[in-house]
């Protein structure tokens, strides 16, 4: 088996994954901001990491998964200088912002157990770590690379660079092109520098949140929540910090200089990014009104969707993209997503009901073991390779083909053989829901309302009634089920 290899943002190249204490393996996640409700950018971010948290744990590590909520001190623009998201919905509401906190944190919670998320092993919240990071904010002041400027401490990046530092090297860029590309904004001229940014920040009169600290009333600066709060959890070096493309700079590029700065050496390993969604090939943002929100894609509500998407169907979808890569929405590719989730999903029900038996004097000839020997090795094989959940789906549809072989007895279970029987059920259930995080979308009561139609769609056939067998059946499609009438058994199925 090939080792596990990921792509280092931080080196712009594949590395095999050698963690820091084997088996036990650090993962941050930079969480949502929770002042709105979560956007379909942000959950493709979090659903791939929770598939690399997923298959880091199903080969062996003993994963501590952090992602943070950021429930203070990101400021609109993701700037250094106006009002803080969460402070601006409570103006606007008219609420205190810990509601509004409340509020978009249950909500974030609801969808993504929706999308059949594994939760973080920690959750921890900005507000929950001031004193962390006032004591961090001290430190860096005391080394030289923090100054206190009107109540307000910047990061000297200047000073860092001096000493050793590279503020750049993880977004590649340069610190003189930074420098012209940067306009003279209000509050600019208490800083040294117009690239150093805010790591506590003066509270204004009008500024809601707002803590007590050696600089006056103020409040921390987003950048350094994250460092704090990693730091404390996963120690001053981890293994792994995920977050969306968007957040490399300046977010990421700040919690480097930021953790340099503090222990004296990089705080991360591997830094990774999950890519872009867009829409129609556009960039989606809510200017162009082709933003949505996953509870418009489960009710088919938005103007650009022709119809509802299940959860699983959406994060099926998203996994049959290479989280690296650019993501494109579009009804059609949903439902070419929706037809291939229901495919695999009818074999899972397929291989959970069949057992291995041999027909009474048959002759066991296996053919088929070194074929899904070769299928599992492939799927290891592709998420080793940078997490490359597309060519894995591909490999599991390898495996569809002999489920319903079997199935459709075209080939014998006496031809397939006990043990590659069992590697098969083994494989292909593990790597749908404990991997992949897919599952059947069903419940309980579905489930019996199903089985009784299909008694009565087996009675009436028997009985020759078959304007009512139509009847039962046109329930089925209404229900997006088929009957699947065989010589050997009647049963349903996932309409593809």
């Amino acid at each position: 088996m090939q080792p596990l290899t990921l792509y280092n943002t931080l080196s712009r190249q594949k590395e095999r994954f050698e963690p820091i204490s084997a088996p036990h393996v650090g993962l941050y996640v930079c969480g949502p901001t929770v002042y709105n409700y979560v956007h379909l950018g942000n959950v493709r971010t979090f659903l791939s990491f929770d598939t690399l948290f997923r298959y880091l744990t199903h080969i062996g590590y003993k994963v501590r998964y952090v992602r943070n909520l950021t429930d203070v001190g990101h400021l609109v623009g993701d700037s250094d200088e106006g009002e803080d998201k969460i402070g601006r919905m409570a103006k606007l509401e008219k609420l205190e912002p810990m509601e509004i906190v409340q509020r978009y944190t249950l909500d974030f919670h609801n969808v993504m157990a929706t999308f059949n998320a594994l939760p973080p092993s920690i959750e921890p919240t900005a507000t929950g770590h001031m004193i962390e990071q006032i004591e961090a904010v001290k430190e860096l002041i005391d080394k030289g690379l923090a100054y206190e400027s009107n109540g307000s401490v910047y990061f000297d990046i200047e000073q860092y660079n001096r000493e050793g530092g590279q503020y750049g090297k993880l977004s590649g860029r340069i610190l003189d092109d930074l420098l012209n590309e940067t306009r003279e904004l209000d509050g600019q001229s208490e800083k040294r520098n117009p690239l150093d940014f805010a790591i506590w920040k003066n509270a204004s009169p009008e500024h809601l949140m707002r803590w007590k600290s050696p600089w006056g009333m103020g409040f921390p600066g987003w950048h350094l929540e994250c460092t704090c709060m990693s730091t404390k959890y996963l120690g001053t070096q981890f293994d792994i910090h995920g977050g969306g493309m968007d957040l490399k700079f300046p977010h990421h590029e700040c919690e480097i200089a930021q953790g340099h700065g503090l222990n004296n050496h990089d705080p991360v390993r591997y830094w990774m990014h999950s890519n872009m969604l867009t829409v129609n090939g556009q960039k989606m943002s809510k200017s162009l009104g082709n933003s949505f929100l996953p509870s418009e894609l489960f009710a088919g509500t938005h103007p650009l969707l022709d119809q509802a998407y299940s959860p699983m169907t959406v994060r099926f979808f998203m996994l049959q993209s290479h989280y690296r890569s650019t993501l494109d929405f579009s009804n059609d590719a949903l439902k070419a997503a929706q037809k291939g989730y229901r495919r695999l999903v009818n074999g899972l029900r397929l291989l959970k009901s069949m057992t291995f038996e041999a027909e009474e004097g048959a002759v066991v000839e296996p053919k088929h073991g070194e074929e899904v020997a070769r299928d599992n090795q492939a799927l290891y094989d592709a998420l080793n390779d940078d997490l490359n959940t597309a060519v894995a789906i591909g490999h599991l549809f390898s495996l569809l083909k002999k489920i319903n072989q079997l199935d459709t007895k075209q080939v014998s279970m006496e031809q397939f053989g006990e043990a590659a029987f069992a590697q098969l059920q083994t494989t292909f259930v593990q790597f749908f829901e404990e991997v992949l995080g897919l599952k059947e979308e069903t419940s309980r009561d579905q489930t019996a309302m199903v089985g009784g139609m299909l008694d009565l769609y087996r009675e009436y056939k028997t009985q020759r009634l078959y304007d009512k067998v139509d009847q039962v059946r046109s329930y089925f499609k209404s229900q997006g089920l088929v009957i699947r009438d065989m010589k050997h058994r009647i049963d349903w199925a996932y309409e593809e």
